[in-house]
């Protein structure tokens, strides 16, 4: 079956209340979280991922972000993954980044978009 692309633009670990922990690991895990809400709201989830590109500001940050990652994704199928140490970003608190690449059926993408009119 013909599959729909999904993208995600790049997610921080900006909580619903609009704080921002300080820890890698709950920057990621809220990251993800937000990921889940992007696709789900097309038809797609965690599963449908199959590729992620992830940037964190330090090499101390390796070991928090890939912790929340094998903790969102469990038992689901293994993704390409791209992990980055970058110098920066927008602003100092942030020390996470990541953006999804999902592929959901066509079908499963057109109903999604039918719900949501």
């Amino acid at each position: 079956p013909a599959s729909v692309f999904l993208c995600t633009s790049g997610q921080l670990g900006i909580a619903p209340d609009g704080s921002v922990p300080a820890s890698a690991e709950a920057q990621a895990a809220i990251a993800f979280q937000n990921i889940g809400a992007i696709l789900a709201a097309s038809g797609a989830g965690l599963q449908h991922v199959v590729r992620l590109n992830a940037y964190v500001s330090g090499r101390e940050h390796l070991p928090g972000y890939m912790r929340a990652r094998d903790e969102a994704l469990r038992g689901l199928p293994k993704t390409a993954s791209t992990l980055m140490v970058v110098s920066g970003f927008a602003r100092p608190e942030f020390v996470v980044e990541i953006e999804a690449l999902a592929a959901v059926s066509s079908s499963a993408a057109a109903s999604a978009a039918a719900s949501a009119a």
